[in-house]
């Protein structure tokens, strides 16, 4: 049966939230910053896992960028399976320039050097998460998959987006809903 999405049934702007019988282990426990969700397909960033193989001052290096001083320490995350040679910045919209795409209301996607100068300069935006690749789906992919219980989904807001405790935001996910965890099943249903 295929269910015909209209513009307002579409998450962009939402967390994505692995459902706990998630067979794919790239995406177990993961919450996912949905940036892109139409007809054409779908795409998105991890933000509660960490690409442990290079710190932001190795990334810095690596593309020449200089910052003031000695380079911050943030967490770089793995945004997802999808070319994960390529970075993205998901922001706070107060920081725009060009190649900056507003994603929702307060929150920007940057997938530009210019902004890794901006954050290695403190010039960056107030919030923002850096990702290397991304979660995709081709069109219909990602609807297929709710209806089979692999994803649930709730409003984004920027303080599970951007938290630090990675560990916690799949739980804080979960707790917004309102759902028991102990109740959650991959199994559909039936009367």
């Amino acid at each position: 049966m295929e269910t015909d999405f209209s513009s307002a049934d579409y998450l962009t702007g939402q967390l994505l939230i692995a459902m706990p019988a998630m067979g794919d282990p790239r995406f177990s426990k993961s919450v996912i910053y949905m940036c892109v969700h139409n007809e054409e397909g779908a795409m998105g960033l991890i933000v509660n896992k960490l690409a442990d193989e290079l710190s932001f001052a190795e990334l810095l290096t690596q593309l020449d960028i200089e910052s003031l001083g000695v380079a911050p320490q943030l967490p770089i995350h793995f945004g997802g399976p999808v070319e994960t040679g390529r970075g993205f910045v998901l922001h706070s919209a107060e920081y725009n320039q060009e190649g900056t795409i507003e994603v929702a209301e307060g929150m920007a996607l940057t997938a530009t050097i210019d902004i890794l100068q901006d954050i290695a300069q403190n010039r960056g935006p107030e919030k923002f998460l850096l990702a290397l690749g991304y979660a995709g789906w081709g069109a219909g992919q990602l609807d297929g998959e709710i209806q089979q219980n692999a994803w649930l989904h709730v409003p984004a807001d920027p303080d599970l987006t951007f938290g630090a405790d990675n560990d916690a935001k799949w739980e804080h996910a979960i707790a917004k809903i309102g759902v028991d965890l102990s109740l959650l099943s991959g199994e559909a249903g039936h009367a």
